[in-house]
Parts: structure tokens; C-alpha cells; sequence
């Protein structure tokens, strides 16, 4: 069986067409995660859309909606002596209350770039007299390699590994979005790698609660397109549901394997987000069975709450509220290069996005 091309230039141009065809309403559409917002813009689809058809980014970027102060306590736990951090790249550059992780290590924190939580595990085996902490930022798609570099590291006695979890999920934030009411939405673009985790139904709130119809999308062009052409559809027929493109990838009730090692490891607990406060239930903590492993029970830090850098509006972005081009820092003293705020320093931000492959409606 010949594997559909997903970028198939042919394909888009029928779904484009049909998009075209259906939609008449004003339509307000919010892609939730930020690999979805690249990807839009690296494909161009956000010009080839109908123009009463708005893209809105969401608060789908981890990096992005990690609370400052956490970003504080993780270069704090950086000054400390005979500690490593480990950490995904993204982190190391957004930007605390007084200097960023970067900065940290250019003061003489030992902090090293990982790929994953198993590389930070074995810089622990091969650290054996050092305090190695990994930085866990992430949705429920990276919170199950977290769980399993914990349960590796009490199988075989490694006691000088530690996790800092800043882990969240996504639903709950998906809800606070929606009760804010800041943004009139017609339709959510459903994240896709975090679904492959948490399965389809996990946004049957949705519709059931907001009288919102949800598409949960893959990342390549066809994926996108026809995910937003399904979400018009449904809209303009005043249907409510959640759909599921990305057939290949994401089942009903998602993962159970990596659910388990989550459920495992982790339990859920109030959490600070950026931009959306604080939010019941909506972060992942280390269960006491695992606590020797819990950076912030092994190292516990007063860290005060800091003020936000002065003009950046990355919390506005974050909800949807204002584009990129609203901000007043944003390609004056913003840009990846010397970032204000964290939406422009990760690979998924949305100011990124923009910066990288241009503004626009």
C-alpha cells in the first residue's frame, strides 16, 4: 500500500479548494501547539487561506508557558556546588529575572545540553561524585521518557540523579483559555504530539462544554489543511466534535504504556503557568515513593517571586490575545538573538514563529 504523501502539493491544493468552497463565516480558528504555528507558517498556509479565516496561536509551547519563577529556581539550583545541570537546549536561553541559564554557565555553572532524560542519566553514571539534575519541561509527550529515566535510575541505585519537574498538561490549560473568554474561538486545532499520548477523547470537553468542534491534527502540510477544512466544515454546519486526522499517530485513549509510566512516577498538582496563573491540578509532581529523586524536596531554595521584563507582552501571546506584531519589543530589541521573553527564544514559541518566517494577518 503506497503511504500518502503529506505534503503533496496536489493534495493541498484540493483541500485548499474545498476550504475555499465551504467557508463563508468569519472564522476563528487556535491551534494549540506551537509546532503547529511553524509549521503553518513554513508552508504558507496562513496566506492561502480565505481571508475571513484567522489562525490564532496558542499557549502550546512548554518552554514558553514555564512560570519565571521556576526559570529562577532552576539557574539557583545551577549555583550550587558539585551540581551538573542537564537540560533541553530551549531552556538554557529564556530568560530569568536578572540572567538566563546561558548566562549561568558563562558564570561557571556546570550546565550541559542534553537530548533526552536517559542523557542525563548517564552523565549521572559517569558523574558519580556530582549532583546531576534534569530540568523537566514538557507536555504529557515528554513527562513518560522523565518517568522512565527515574525508575531506571532506582533499578540500578544511581542516587545522584534528580528530576526538577516543571511538567504540565495541557487540558487543563486548554479550559483555562476557554473560561478566560479573552478570544472568540469557532475552533480548536487539537495538539497532536501531546494526543498521541493522551488520546483523542481527551477533548471531548470540548464540545461538550464550550460548543467548541475540535480537530486533532498532524504537523505536515495535508495534516493541517485538512484538519482546518474539517474544523470549517464542521463549523459552518453547526456540528460539535472532535475529530481525528492524525489516524497514523493517535488512537482514542492514547498511549496506555506511556500513561502508565506516568502514573507511575508522577501525580498531579496545582502548577503556575505563564501567562494563565495558576491552574488546579494542571502539573505533574514526583509521587513521595519516587521523592529521593525530587530536585525540589532534595534541594529546596527560597527563591522570590521577580517582576516580568518591563514591555513584553509573551503572557498576551501565549493566550491568544495579541499577535507578535502587537508587542512593542518584538524586531526592536526582541529577536532570537537577544530574547526579551521566552515566546522568542524556543523553537516552538509563537514570536519565533513570526520572527523567523514574517508577520501578517
Amino acid at each position: 500500500m503506497e503511504r500518502l504523501n503529506y505534503n503533496s502539493p496536489e493534495i493541498a491544493k484540493k483541500i485548499l479548494d474545498e476550504i475555499h468552497l465551504y467557508s463563508h463565516k468569519d472564522t476563528a480558528i487556535m491551534e494549540f501547539c506551537g509546532t503547529h504555528t511553524h509549521s503553518r507558517f513554513k508552508f504558507g498556509i496562513k496566506e492561502l487561506l480565505p481571508k475571513n479565516i484567522n489562525m490564532i496561536s496558542g499557549p502550546g509551547c512548554p518552554v514558553c508557558v514555564t512560570d519565571n519563577k521556576d526559570i529562577d529556581y532552576c539557574i539557583a539550583l545551577s549555583s550550587l556546588p558539585d551540581v551538573i545541570i542537564a537540560t533541553f537546549g530551549d531552556m538554557v536561553r529564556v530568560p530569568g529575572s536578572y540572567k538566563s541559564l546561558q548566562e549561568a554557565k558563562a558564570d561557571g555553572s556546570d550546565i550541559k545540553i542534553v537530548y533526552s532524560s536517559i542523557d542525563a542519566l548517564n552523565i549521572a553514571k559517569e558523574n558519580p561524585y556530582k549532583k546531576v539534575i534534569f530540568l523537566g519541561v514538557g507536555f504529557e509527550t515528554t513527562a513518560p521518557t522523565v518517568a522512565a529515566s527515574i525508575i531506571e535510575a532506582e533499578k540500578n541505585g544511581i542516587n545522584n540523579y534528580f528530576v526538577y519537574s516543571m511538567h504540565k498538561l495541557t487540558p487543563p490549560a486548554m479550559k483555562a483559555i476557554l473560561d478566560l473568554g479573552e478570544v472568540n474561538l469557532n475552533g480548536i486545532l487539537g495538539p497532536g504530539h501531546v494526543s498521541t499520548v493522551i488520546g483523542w477523547k481527551s477533548w471531548e470537553f470540548v464540545p461538550l462544554e464550550y460548543k467548541i468542534p475540535v480537530v486533532v491534527a498532524g504537523f505536515d502540510a495535508v495534516d493541517i489543511l485538512l484538519g482546518v477544512f474539517i474544523l470549517v466544515k464542521m463549523y459552518e454546519d453547526n456540528k460539535l466534535e472532535v475529530a481525528n486526522t492524525y489516524i497514523r499517530a493517535v488512537k482514542p485513549f492514547g498511549n496506555s504504556y506511556a500513561l502508565n509510566l506516568i502514573d507511575e512516577v508522577f501525580e498531579k498538582e496545582d502548577t503556575s503557568w505563564r501567562g494563565l496563573g495558576e491552574l488546579p491540578q494542571s502539573g505533574l509532581k514526583i509521587k513521595d515513593k519516587y521523592k529521593r529523586f525530587d530536585a525540589k524536596v532534595r534541594f529546596p531554595l527560597d527563591v522570590p517571586s521577580t517582576p516580568k521584563p518591563k514591555g513584553c507582552r509573551c503572557d498576551e501571546v501565549i493566550r491568544g490575545v495579541i499577535a507578535p506584531l502587537e508587542c512593542p519589543l518584538f524586531k526592536t530589541v526582541c529577536s532570537p538573538a537577544q530574547p526579551i521573553g521566552p515566546c522568542m527564544v524556543s523553537s516552538e514559541g509563537t514570536c519565533s514563529a513570526y520572527y523567523l518566517y514574517g508577520g501578517g494577518r
